[in-house]
């Protein structure tokens, strides 16, 4: 599961801050294409996906189902997978080993 020159593109919606996150997505080759918090009004509405990123991780703790349930099916829509979990590091890294996700050598 790598774009082309290694590193795959993520869409992260959910929660204000990202704490260590980026972190341990890096160790993944996973890069942060854009963050949405989800809060905002604008954020909410059925709008598309922006761009076309790899992967769509939802952070569960700070977003509505209906927030959720838009930007799931969005993904599902053009075939994006999708990792749902809180916001913690730890919670995103076991959620990438459990979609077969293996760290960098």
């Amino acid at each position: 599961m790598t774009r082309q020159g290694g590193k795959m593109e993520a869409l992260l919606v959910g929660a204000d801050s990202l704490g260590n996150i980026p972190q341990v997505l890096q160790q993944y080759n996973i890069r942060i294409g854009r963050h949405i918090c989800g809060r905002n009004v604008a954020h909410q509405r059925k709008t598309p996906l922006p761009g076309r990123p790899d992967v769509l991780i939802l952070l569960t703790d700070f977003l509505g189902h209906n927030v959720m349930r838009h930007y799931r099916d969005s993904a599902a829509a053009l075939g994006i997978p999708v990792l749902a979990c809180r916001r913690s590091a730890t919670a995103v890294e076991q959620r990438l080993r459990h979609h077969g996700w293996s760290r960098n050598a």
